[in-house]
């Protein structure tokens, strides 16, 4: 494949991608003048990288660690590596992470991996090393999910995703179809896309405003193969776009978005429910997932692809059988309207409603930035090593909510906004 100056594909236009930097300091961290950043990334996605270090040193960044990770070292691990070694993680990495957090780092991690690097390696080690990894990440982590810093995730089209989302198209034209999409669904593919966020993030707050209004004890959600009840947590808080982190600054975490999302009660769901998309989770894909709820907790669960790992995730930890996130898409959002599957949670999730498994976001509760863990806990709010998104949204799921006298209110038809 022919290359640009800079290691860019020319099958990537250049102009676009160096917006999506920009887009990723100035709308997705708002980095404030003398803000350190802690930057995590794929090699494959260097050309970005790069271009996000420039925008963050020209928005007055104090300094930029890049820790970077490589798909064919990953590999090796695994082809090559003692069998005790899969119970380990790098922990002091996460606690010098946390410790940056709690110095007030920014966090930015630009995602663009083979959805499918492990597929063909040991699920027993493959989920150990991912258990291992989750509980050493959870001091990082907690400062994410707690919003305590301003964070954002965005993509690169990598190669190895490009050939999964398209398998027909030679190399090239697989790359510059994934780029395109990438670009239309971070809205740098416009003009002014600073301007465009800024319109849709206000969308977004409007969708916010309409549920807290109702303050709902429930969302109940029908169609083929689910029935399922969401509990909502006491003093549950809707969120979606920019919000405020605890350090003050307001950020757009996921580029892109187009969810609006809270926290449900952790013992407070009831029935069985499929997903509507494959579910990429640490290279390992897992399709048609269908889980039964009873008292909060999943007891019942089966895939037709990935079961093992799915199995094995649940056994994490006791909160990972519990909910964590319930988020609410349009199926007429542009990512669903692509057509296209990304394999990639941070696109797929922003096509579909969703649910997550395992730990809650303490910013969705009215004043959670002032509450304990315990106060959290008693609210219904869930905590686990893990946070995973997985997509029970289409254009046959009817959505109500319910009132806590019972009273039901239309929330989606068909997919729809009703």
């Amino acid at each position: 494949m022919t290359t640009h100056s800079r290691g860019v594909s020319a099958s990537i236009d250049p102009v676009k991608l160096d917006r999506l930097a920009e887009v990723a300091i100035k709308v997705g961290l708002q980095l404030q003048p003398g803000q350190d950043l802690v930057l995590t990334s794929s090699i494959a996605a260097l050309p970005l990288t790069r271009r996000i270090v420039e925008h963050a040193y020209k928005a007055g960044a104090g300094l930029v660690t890049p820790i970077f990770n490589d798909d064919e070292m990953t590999l090796a691990r695994y082809r090559f590596g003692a069998d005790a070694g899969f119970d380990r993680a790098a922990g002091w990495l996460y606690e010098g992470m946390a410790k940056a957090f709690a110095n007030n780092a920014a966090r930015l991690a630009v995602r663009g991996e083979d959805p499918s690097l492990l597929s063909a390696q040991d699920p027993a080690k493959v989920a150990r090393a991912n258990k291992a990894n989750s509980m050493a990440y959870q001091p990082a982590l907690e400062k994410i999910t707690g919003f305590d810093i301003n964070w954002n995730i965005v993509a690169y089209p990598d190669l190895a995703w490009a050939r999964q989302v398209f398998p027909s198209d030679a190399d090239d034209v697989a790359v510059a179809k994934l780029a395109d999409a990438i670009f239309a669904a971070s809205r740098v593919d416009v003009e002014d896309p600073i301007g465009n966020w800024k319109a849709h993030n206000a969308a977004l707050r409007g969708r916010t405003e309409w549920l807290n209004g109702h303050n709902f004890h429930a969302l109940h959600f029908t169609g083929p193969g689910t029935d399922l009840t969401v509990g909502l947590a006491d003093g549950h808080e809707w969120m979606g776009g920019a919000s405020t982190a605890k350090n003050g600054i307001t950020c757009n975490p996921n580029i892109p978005t187009e969810e609006v999302f809270t926290t449900p009660h952790a013992r407070r769901v009831e029935g069985h429910v499929s997903s509507t998309k494959p579910l990429s989770y640490q290279g390992t894909l897992i399709d048609e997932i269908s889980v039964r709820f009873e008292e909060g907790r999943i007891v019942e669960a089966k895939a037709s692809k990935g079961e093992d790992v799915l199995k094995k995730v649940l056994d994490t930890d006791e909160g990972a059988r519990r909910l964590g996130e319930v988020a609410l898409v349009p199926h007429s959002s542009p990512i669903s309207a692509s057509g296209l599957l990304f394999f990639n949670t941070l696109f797929d999730e922003n096509a579909a409603c969703h649910i997550a498994l395992g730990q809650c976001y303490s910013k969705c509760f009215v004043n959670g930035a002032s509450l304990s863990q315990d106060e959290i806990a008693a609210r219904g709010g869930n905590k686990s090593f893990i946070h995973i998104d997985w997509m029970i949204g289409s254009d046959k799921i009817d959505i109500d909510g319910v009132h806590k006298d019972g009273a039901r209110v239309p929330v989606m038809r068909k997919g729809e906004w009703a």
